[in-house]
């Protein structure tokens, strides 16, 4: 029998430890403290009121849960959607002779892939690995099961780095057979070794052409797996030992995606990345004043953000997934589509505009949708004119099986079919766009949404004659066997429009040409500036031609320094010079509630300032505060390290050579005492600098990677901070102090146990060294041979000379990774105690 509820007003309430507390009506009133004598049991969880206490569970189910056989009552998800197979029948993203295979390929399990980071230490060790250890062995048991070549490199992928798998990842969590292959994958996954990423999800970087000098913008960034990409990239290139020149900064809308994309891409260790949370359609340029940029004309320093290539992963419907993700079977809908499509334009052209002449955007969907792919392509084409060509890449991974992209397609609103704009109910023109249907060439079609702003493109001035148009409709092209614009067995009838524009340079991944998802591909190549493009803040302006451009005239303003504040001109000018200051804020990307504040003393910022608005203290009053805040709210500030006594103290300490550039490179996020110092590119730096000249637009949530932190031992280090095992390979060939060479059996011992008595060492000069150091922080080299080597190829810890002992400073999965090569190097078997490890 179920026991009844308590009731809600309860006169006294038991709590661990035999304490009571008076509760009146319903409501506690606490007598004393609880201190924690009194606790001498659990604590118990107590409810206000009483969860609902859930249904008995079915005979059958009981039954068979006792038996330990599965869940009979459990039913297989429904892989049907009958509107979704009728919405892309009529778009015909496949032959009709293909639909049956190509909903079947839908409905199988995706294959699980992965991708070995070339950039690594131990690249050569996991590739060997992965070939004689697993690749073969695994052949042989799973091949009845699951064919041969069950695992196989991806053909079109370079270097043999991308792998694929003849199974699921639910498959491989659940074979027994592939236990020992799951576990190497994780545990590779966990350390930045390998990443497991659609195959798909692979390519738009691919098409990037990064170069070792690029800057880098990866608009839509999280979860991180195309930006732990796009690091990889450039860190391969660069020179042994040096810090490549090419940067990439990662943007991500949502503060917990944020946090995702900076847990993912921590296991780079890189010192070129920046993570902010921005909207990517507004994502700030960082533009000088007029007048502040001509104090730096002669210099390298950028005057605005550009970048060399964009990545444009844009949020999607996502229906390309849907073999990984069954509940789109669910909820499917062509709405989903339609209501993404301007905000993927909006982000598409703002990364056009960011991006510098003769620069790559590549823009990529996980959809199958055109209104979200071909649609916004032409749109794109469109607005940008002549500056923009859509490139043919089709020479490009000829490995790859790809196929053109629809020059024709319909939208669908609320279950009617749209052939044209002129077509859509008038209470539904706002929300079913000119810009997602093939021609825009009617009456009604004549006014181009450009974010906020609608201009008339009337007066025969159009974008569409530009170089991107060709004839499509005359011509039939062929590519990988599939016809682009021929329209023999067409569904559509005689009435099919088809775009002006060269869509058939667009790719289409689709599932069953290689066991895939789908995925949709355009790069875009700027010839010339935006010419007629502009945008103040978050409004966007779209003029056509040269003659109709409209410029915002500034008033005459007073002669002022370089590096005079905004504010400063607000207080001296007072309420007449208000549009002024609406100008230059709209110029510069910010309201005028908060107006940006520059350094007052000197051109060169020592630290990020924040922001204050007019009518407050003066400036010089404020300076001090204001240096130590952050402009974003929940955002720690982001300051430049400059303190010459504990950076003198640190090179000192370790004998860092003067070739490794410390002043300038370090920032921390904390005001006083820095407990964790980062060290950053000279690209990286260079972005800060402009960043802090333009009042912090960019909301940085991480950046750098980790090289120092401050330590609390009493062992009397004459040095405050430690190094950090995730910036040593980066400082270990400039480092010529506190360096102690180990054996590969005392080395497999530190790392086993962790903490180890000097006596206890087999080599016993090893040992003496070690006794010999002075208390502190030192880095344990593996001795490999009778050399004594410090490149990009040793293997090193960080370690404490503590009172007697060597204790290690290295994380759990970072240990266990450098026993799996101990192991696999010098035949040291790996611990397999837990305890050991954590």
């Amino acid at each position: 029998m179920l026991a009844a509820r308590p009731p809600i007003s309860l006169h006294h309430r038991t709590i661990a430890g035999g304490q009571r507390r008076r509760c009146v009506g319903g409501s506690e009133r606490k007598r004393d403290r609880a201190l924690g004598r009194h606790f001498t049991q659990a604590l118990e969880s107590l409810w206000r009121h009483s969860p609902r206490i859930p249904p008995p569970p079915r005979p059958a189910a009981a039954a068979a849960a006792t038996r330990g056989e599965a869940n009979p009552s459990w039913q297989p998800p429904v892989l049907e959607n009958a509107a979704f197979e009728e919405y892309y029948k009529i778009q015909q993203i496949v032959r009709r002779e293909e639909w049956d295979a190509f909903m079947s390929v839908l409905r199988k399990p995706l294959p699980a892939t992965f991708r070995i980071n070339a950039s690594c230490q131990f690249y050569k060790d996991i590739c060997s690995k992965l070939e004689n250890d697993f690749r073969r062995p695994l052949e042989s048991e799973v091949s009845n099961e699951y064919g041969e070549d069950a695992v196989r490199p991806l053909p079109w992928y370079p270097g043999n780095l991308a792998w694929h798998l003849n199974f699921s990842r639910k498959e491989l969590r659940k074979n027994q057979a592939l236990e020992g292959f799951h576990e190497f994958l994780k545990h590779e996954s966990e350390v930045g070794n390998i990443t497991r990423q659609e195959a798909v999800s692979m390519v738009p970087p691919l098409f990037l052409d990064v170069q070792p000098d690029h800057c880098i913008l990866d608009m839509c960034a999280a979860p991180g797996s195309k930006t732990f990409q796009l690091l990889e990239m450039i860190h391969q290139s660069k020179e042994p030992g040096l810090l490549p020149r090419a940067l990439v900064i990662a943007n991500d809308l949502n503060v917990q995606r944020c946090d995702l994309l900076i847990h993912n891409t921590k296991r780079m260790c890189t010192a070129n990345l920046i993570v902010t949370n921005h909207e990517a359609e507004k994502f700030p340029d960082c533009s000088l004043e007029k007048d502040y940029s001509e104090a730096y004309k002669d210099t390298y320093r950028p005057q605005r953000l550009e970048f060399d290539r964009i990545l444009c992963d844009v949020p999607c419907s996502g229906d390309g997934t849907i073999r990984k993700g069954h509940d789109m079977w669910r909820k499917w809908n062509s709405g989903m589509g339609n209501q993404l499509h301007l905000l993927q334009v909006n982000i598409a052209m703002h990364g056009i505009e960011l991006l510098k002449v003769g620069g790559r955007v590549v823009y990529s969907t996980c959809s199958m949708n055109p209104v979200e792919n071909e649609a916004v392509v032409a749109e794109l084409l469109r607005r940008s004119g002549n500056s923009v060509e859509l490139l043919d890449v089709s020479g490009e991974l000829p490995e790859l099986v790809r196929r053109p992209g629809l020059s024709s397609w319909k939208v669908q609103d609320r279950g009617s079919w749209l052939q044209t704009h002129d077509d859509v109910p008038k209470d539904r023109k706002n929300v079913v766009l000119p810009s997602m249907f093939p021609s825009n060439s009617t009456d009604e079609e004549r006014r181009t949404v450009c974010g906020d702003v609608e201009v008339d493109i009337d007066n025969g001035i159009s974008f569409s004659r530009n170089h991107n148009i060709e004839e499509t409709s005359k011509v039939n092209h062929d590519v990988d066997g599939v016809s682009v614009n021929s329209n023999k067995n067409s569904d559509r009838g005689s009435d099919i429009v088809n775009s002006k524009f060269p869509l058939h340079r667009c790719m289409r991944i689709v599932p069953h040409d290689q066991n895939s998802g789908a995925f949709f591909i355009a790069v875009f190549h700027k010839s010339s500036p935006l010419y007629g493009y502009q945008r103040h803040g978050t409004k966007i302006q779209h003029i056509l031609a040269k003659g109709r451009i409209v410029h915002l005239q500034k008033e005459p303003e007073q002669e002022t320094r370089p590096y005079e504040t905004i504010l400063t001109r607000q207080q001296n000018n007072g309420s007449e010079e208000v549009d002024d200051a609406e100008l230059l804020c709209r110029r510069q990307n910010l309201s005028t509630d908060n107006q940006t504040t520059k350094g007052k003393n000197s051109i060169e910022p020592e630290m990020v300032f924040d922001d204050v608005e007019s009518g407050q203290a003066e400036v010089g009053e404020r300076m001090t505060k204001l240096q130590k805040q952050s402009r974003w709210k929940g955002i720690d500030p982001v300051l430049f390290f400059k303190d010459e006594v504990v950076i003198k103290s640190i090179i000192s300490f370790f004998g860092i050579k003067e070739s490794f550039p410390l002043q300038g490179h370090l920032v921390t996020r904390s005001t006083d005492n820095a407990r964790r110092i980062y060290y950053i590119s000279k690209s990286v730096k260079e972005i800060l600098e402009l960043n802090a000249e333009v009042g912090e637009q960019l909301k940085i949530a991480s950046l750098g990677v980790k090289m120092f932190e401050r330590h609390r031992s009493k062992d009397g280090c004459s040095c405050a901070y430690r190094l950090s095992y995730e910036g040593l390979s980066l400082l270990l060939p400039y480092i010529n102090k506190r360096i102690l060479y180990a054996s590969p059996l005392d080395f497999h011992r530190l790392l086993q146990y962790r903490t180890i008595n000097f006596a206890r060492f087999s080599d016993a000069r090893f040992g003496e060294e070690a006794a010999s150091l002075m208390p502190g922080c030192c880095v344990v080299v593996l001795l490999e041979g009778h050399k004594h080597v410090k490149d990009s190829s040793t293997i090193a810890i960080v370690c404490w000379r503590g009172k007697g002992t060597m204790n290690v400073m290295v994380s759990p999965p970072d240990r266990k990774d450098l026993l799996e090569r101990m192991a696999y190097r010098f035949g040291l078997k790996a611990c397999s105690d837990d305890d050991k490890i954590n």
